[in-house]
């Protein structure tokens, strides 16, 4: 599919789960998947093949926000699942506002900025992940609050071709295993 946009907008409260089965979408100036609102979001691939790429420059959303991911998400976001998602982007891979967290599954990244930028926590725990970007391979930094900004790694496989940072938090980076 192309200019396809993902949009979560639930309550406050509220979780949900998109689960992806062989997906392709691109689309040329704006996110694949946006969650506006919601509690947490999970992204959870089945045991297939998942593609989602922005080629051009990103637009506004109608909102006002500066959308400039593939995966913008303004709530905490969990990755997981068996299968593989594939992330292409002209600037950001996937981008959060609050947590990120990645539990499972085969994550390819290849971007001109940052392929995980978060402002709270990046959290991995599982997964085999590659970057390949121009800038910061993960990226947790709050410009609000010099005590957010922060990386836990504790298990999976992490490989970051970078132009800049492979690992870069504001506050404390902490790898324990992996």
């Amino acid at each position: 599919a192309s200019e396809v946009t993902i949009v979560v907008d639930a309550a406050d409260e509220d979780k949900v789960q998109i689960v992806l089965d062989g997906v392709s979408i691109t689309n040329s100036d704006f996110p694949a998947i946006y969650v506006k609102n919601a509690d947490k979001v999970f992204v959870t691939t089945t045991d297939s093949e998942n593609e989602l790429s922005v080629t051009g420059e990103f637009v506004e959303a109608s909102d006002g926000t500066n959308t400039d991911a593939v995966i913008y998400s303004k709530d905490d976001l969990v990755i997981n699942g068996l299968g593989t998602l594939t992330i292409t982007s002209t600037d950001n891979g996937i981008s959060v506002k609050d947590d990120l967290k990645i539990t499972g599954g085969t994550l390819n990244i290849t971007c001109e900025d940052a392929a995980l930028e978060v402002k709270d926590l990046i959290a991995i725990a599982d997964g085999d992940i590659t970057i390949v970007t121009k800038n910061d391979g993960i990226h947790a930094e709050n410009d609000n609050d010099d005590s957010d900004g922060n990386v836990y790694i504790c298990g999976g496989t992490i490989n970051i071709e970078c132009g800049d940072d492979a690992v870069h938090a504001t506050a404390i980076i902490q790898i324990d295993d992996g």
